[in-house]
């Protein structure tokens, strides 16, 4: 059968793939489109298992609104190449905004939802098929969503790479960037002493007693030293705590104070933060190849 310019233009458009790849499929299916796109899906599945090995930890943060809910994903690749491209970056917004129109809860589910509504083809279905084409372990690693009942929801995004979402009562649009941005720069555990986890606190307040009696110190001097420093961990670690990035001489609580605002929660994705690079020596790479042949 002559597989025709449309035949090739109506699989590419239904599966996203290369002129070539496509026109491949055509071939071998004798021009039959449905054939076609399971065969390149069960191509897609099986190079998508073979890569899944290698880690992926670069990628994009990405954000969306609506209606005083903000949601942030998470969509990892292997290199900053392939996160610059056009179609990864259109990968990682329609997931978000799948997350944004959904109500699933782990990445598990979300990842058997279609990716943009009136289709049948599912995340995980378009993430096999882009790992064809482009090359590199892709995975949709988290994703989170806010939702504001008595206040609103503001966002700040460095790039690609860094994303805050904060939940904010009272204040406006300009404090609430302010804010996201903030955090989205400082990296604060949590919004106040309140909220640190005891477990870390013990921990901190256990290195620096131990750090205070090698000293020499007198026990009561000790204790006094050790609340010093935990006061100025917790400024440090927590939200309102901190000296404002754009005024360091106003605390972020000081700042929320003045507009009569007050910061629910928050939260920040950082592109491969906690995962493990794998780190590679090209050298012996290159020696282990010529050794191969």
């Amino acid at each position: 059968m002559a597989i025709t310019a449309s035949m090739v233009k109506e699989l590419r458009e239904r599966t996203s793939s290369g002129m070539m790849e496509c026109k491949k499929a055509l071939v071998e299916t004798n021009g039959d489109i449905e054939a076609a796109i399971e065969m390149m899906r069960k191509s897609g599945q099986a190079k998508a298992a073979k890569k899944a090995s290698r880690t992926a930890a670069d990628g994009i943060v990405e954000i969306a609104h609506s209606d005083g809910l903000a949601v942030m994903v998470e969509v990892n690749c292997e290199t900053d190449f392939a996160a610059k491209e056009n179609n990864f970056a259109s990968f990682v917004s329609a997931v978000a905004q799948r997350v944004l129109q959904g109500d699933v809860e782990d990445v598990a589910a979300l990842m058997d939802q279609p990716l943009h509504d009136g289709e049948e083809t599912t995340i995980k279905q378009t993430r096999e098929a882009l790992i064809s084409k482009i090359g590199e372990n892709m995975n949709v690693r988290r994703f989170i969503r806010i939702q504001s009942a008595n206040g609103a929801v503001y966002s700040y995004r460095h790039g690609v790479r860094i994303g805050a979402i904060v939940e904010i009562e009272g204040g406006d649009e300009e404090l609430g960037r302010d804010i996201a941005m903030h955090i989205a720069a400082t990296n604060p555990v949590c919004v106040s002493a309140d909220d640190v986890p005891a477990d870390l606190l013990a921990k901190e307040r256990e290195i620096f007693t131990a750090q205070a009696l090698e000293s020499g110190k007198p026990e009561n001097i000790v204790e006094k030293i050790v609340d010093g420093r935990i006061r100025k961990y917790l400024a440090e670690v927590t939200l309102v705590g901190q000296s404002f990035i754009k005024d360091p001489d106003t605390t972020v609580e000081e700042l929320l104070a003045k507009a009569g605002a007050k910061v629910i929660s928050f939260k920040r994705y950082e592109v491969g933060e906690g995962i493990e690079k794998k780190e590679d020596n090209f050298a012996e790479e290159v020696m282990a190849q010529v050794r191969g042949s």
